[in-house]
């Protein structure tokens, strides 16, 4: 299975993830925060 995440995509995925889930614990705590798992788990994963 070919890879789908270049280095620093992989890299703002991660980021990006690490951010949406930290609005639930600091933010408005609204489920949108955890939209951050899908970017985060792929940038982890790196699929």
């Amino acid at each position: 299975m070919t890879l789908n995440v270049g280095g620093a995509d992989r890299v703002v995925r991660i980021i990006i993830g690490i951010v949406l889930l930290g609005l639930v614990v600091v933010g408005p705590q609204t489920w949108w925060g955890l939209v951050g798992i899908i970017p985060l788990l792929t940038g982890l994963v790196s699929y």
